[in-house]
């Protein structure tokens, strides 16, 4: 008689099957099936607004689904909360960070990781210490950059050692060496038997990471791949229907006018956790883009609350604008001169949540014929905002919809665009395309390099190196709220300006970055 196998495959850790959420003016999610294997990382892929987003709160009982079952460990799970499902073992890292700012980075994982303040504290510098993930834990949330913020919700999951983690854009705003620790991180909690869904537009990380790719478009499943055998192009395809577009980057024109300097800048931070500013020297250029790159929290957001003029300096000639000192201007008088500014937080400072897009288009652009004799020109408004929406693909209602009715990537285009579409003679941009997929962010990145080529001096911040080198015409580093001298494009190579992002750059040794001056 032969023994008869008792062996079963078992269930996975996480199965949706035909989960459906309408809204009115969209179905988020259409019918959506998922398994997710116990060790596995499951990428899920798709264009802003495909319902990717939509999708992990459902699971992480943010959102109910209009239709559809969801299954813990092949058992019929209904989770009606965070709450409920940090208690099955399932923990997310938001795209849209949710911190409380006036509270401290161990204040705010105290509300969801049990324990006192004093013992968290030491898990923190712990934890973080362990995955190369920075921390401090004392530092009020208002005083973190967004890369510094991103570490905290990362940080916050892991301390909770969840089952199922989900992560939503958790690379957009880390420099590669820390995506390299993170990626390290993630593989041996996999190994460890945590289930891992990833949301990312960034290719490449896709393939180097994850075991399998759902891919989401128009909120419906479109197919499901080993993205280890797919080519990034390939993968691009799934995602938007066509071949990825590639920024044409011409040189730049051989006339060019000084349109921004920082003469000297030296500034003590207004908070005791900012990182003050020694000795920052740079200049841009009327036609060129000039990148600055760096890990966050090295001075980056003290440098452009500087220059958008939330901050003034003494004495004025700190900051040149037009070829007149402007460190006395504040944020008006900047973009009557011909300012525009992209700030790094969409939420709250980029954009007011609560009130409509034409709203917000308001906020900025009123200088253009949208306000007479004191009084707000509504079709003014909404025509711009109509035209946004229009020119930049933003997936929205119209200029009606609520700024916090839009997915991430979608604001992010929509403030971009509200900027971009104003013509200005210097922008300021903070991580242009953080969020964004791959065909929005090469949109996004190719309509910069027009604006360069119609005139307009660009300075960008961002810690994507590739996305540096595609568009600028010279690059900076930003080390300890110091500044490199910025190097043609051209002539550097992402290694170099990588191993300066350490602090491995001219003159790091003498505590005065190449070009500037000491402080006191």
């Amino acid at each position: 008689m032969s023994e008869v196998s008792t062996h079963t495959t078992p269930a996975p850790r996480l199965t949706l099957r035909g989960i459906t959420k309408v809204y009115p003016s969209v179905v988020a999610n259409d019918r959506i099936d998922l398994d997710v294997a116990s060790g596995e990382i499951h990428a899920v892929l798709g264009e802003n607004g495909a319902g990717k987003s939509t999708l992990m709160k459902i699971i992480y009982g943010v959102l109910a689904a209009d239709s559809g079952e969801v299954r813990w460990d092949g058992e019929p799970v209904t989770i009606e909360s965070p709450g409920e499902a940090r208690a099955l073992g399932i923990g997310m890292v938001f795209q849209h960070f949710s911190l409380f700012e006036t509270l401290s980075v161990a204040e705010n994982i105290s509300l969801a990781v049990p324990g006192t303040l004093k013992k968290l504290t030491g898990r923190i510098v712990e934890i973080s210490e362990r995955y190369g993930l920075p921390v401090d834990p004392r530092k009020p949330v208002h005083a973190l950059s967004v890369g510094e913020r991103q570490r905290v919700e990362i940080v916050r999951c892991l301390l909770q050692a969840p089952r199922l983690l989900i992560l939503d854009e958790p690379t957009s705003v880390l420099a590669p060496q820390a995506v390299e620790r993170l990626f390290a991180t993630l593989r041996q909690l996999a190994a460890e038997g945590v289930s891992i869904l990833y949301i990312s537009h960034k290719l490449e990380e896709i393939q180097l990471l994850c075991h399998t790719a759902t891919i989401l478009r128009a909120g419906r499943v479109v197919g499901t791949v080993d993205p280890r055998q797919e080519t990034a192009a390939g993968l691009a395809r799934l995602m938007i229907g066509r071949d990825l577009p590639v920024a044409a980057h011409p040189a730049p024109a051989a006339e060019r006018k000084e349109r921004l300097r920082i003469a000297d800048l030296c500034l003590a931070p207004d908070d005791p956790f900012g990182t003050p500013l020694r000795g920052l020297s740079l200049s841009v250029s009327s036609g060129e883009i000039v990148g600055i790159a760096g890990v966050s929290g090295n001075g980056q957001k003290e440098l452009m609350t500087v220059l958008s003029g939330e901050r003034l300096v003494d004495p004025p000639e700190a900051v040149w604008l037009g070829g007149e000192p402007a460190g006395h201007l504040g944020p008006q008088a900047r973009r009557l001169r011909g300012l525009a500014f992209v700030p790094e937080e969409r939420l709250g400072r980029g954009a007011v949540p609560p009130v409509t897009l034409a709203a917000n288009a308001l906020l900025t652009a009123a200088h253009l014929d949208m306000v007479r004799s004191g009084f707000v020109r509504v079709e003014k408004t909404r025509a711009f905002a109509a035209r946004c929406i229009a020119e930049f693909n933003v997936k929205a209602s119209g200029p009606d919809a609520m700024a916090r009715s839009l997915s991430g990537g979608n604001l992010q285009k929509y403030l971009v665009g509200r900027e971009l579409l104003q013509q200005p003679r210097v922008l300021l941009v903070s991580q242009p395309t953080w969020g964004l997929d791959v065909g929005a962010a090469a949109f996004i990145r190719q309509r910069l390099v027009a604006l360069r080529n119609a005139g307009t001096a660009i300075l960008v911040v961002s810690e994507e190196l590739e996305e540096l080198f595609e568009i600028c015409d010279r690059i900076a580093v930003m080390f300890g709220g110091r500044l490199t001298a910025a190097v043609p494009a051209r002539e550097t190579s992402v290694a170099k300006i990588g191993a300066w992002m350490t602090g491995l750059f001219p003159g790091a040794g003498s505590g005065v970055a190449a070009g500037g001056a000491r402080c006191v």
